[in-house]
């Protein structure tokens, strides 16, 4: 390995493969996932030779700008973490949860369209780190909650808003949600 190879990617490398990710994003938004290359490219300020560079195929494309998402919606919810209003974060959070998953849902298919090993391992991946958001955000609420509640339970009940209804339906059931699963006092379950 020469010394060049040791360092990691040249600053500019780095700011080119920033760029072409936030281009690609807004691109996507707005043209769908079979957006040109060459819009992309042109909206980043690079050229195509670039874009390819980075991303050789529209699948690395698009894996990076959904893996990117995923991680913009962690890191909300770890910020969130620092609330003195852990339920008031917690249900901030899966609004956006929401959110994502009925606007980026079709970028996360298109981004693991081929083998079923590859999607089976991204998904495995991006679902474990939007769990332990979640979890982390239960616990922090965890005294307010009924004992009962489970990340799996409110992650399953939001994306099923989600995915069966508009976007502002769903924000208006998750908002419901939290009726259901804030402990109530002598209630069973909050024993």
């Amino acid at each position: 390995m020469s010394p060049v190879s040791k360092r990691g990617p040249r600053a500019d490398a780095s700011r080119n493969a920033a760029r072409l990710l936030a281009a690609a994003r807004e691109v996507l938004a707005e043209a769908g996932n079979d957006a040109a290359f060459d819009v992309i490219a042109r909206r980043a300020g690079v050229g195509n030779a670039t874009l390819y560079r980075h991303f050789p195929t529209r699948a690395d494309l698009l894996v990076a700008v959904y893996a990117d998402e995923v991680t913009t919606l962690c890191e909300r919810g770890t910020r969130l973490l620092d609330s003195a209003d852990p339920i008031g974060a917690l249900f901030a959070w899966l609004d956006e949860f929401v959110v994502h998953i009925a606007t980026k849902r079709a970028l996360a298919l298109a981004a693991t369209e081929g083998t079923n090993e590859r999607r089976t391992a991204l998904f495995h991946q991006w679902h474990a780190a939007i769990t332990s958001t979640a979890e982390r955000l239960i616990r922090h609420a965890r005294p307010a909650l009924r004992s009962d509640v489970t990340a799996t339970d409110v992650l399953t009940l939001a994306s099923g808003a989600a995915l069966s209804t508009d976007i502002a339906h769903a924000r208006r059931l998750v908002t419901m949600l939290r009726t259901g699963i804030v402990a109530q006092p002598g209630s069973a379950t909050d024993d």
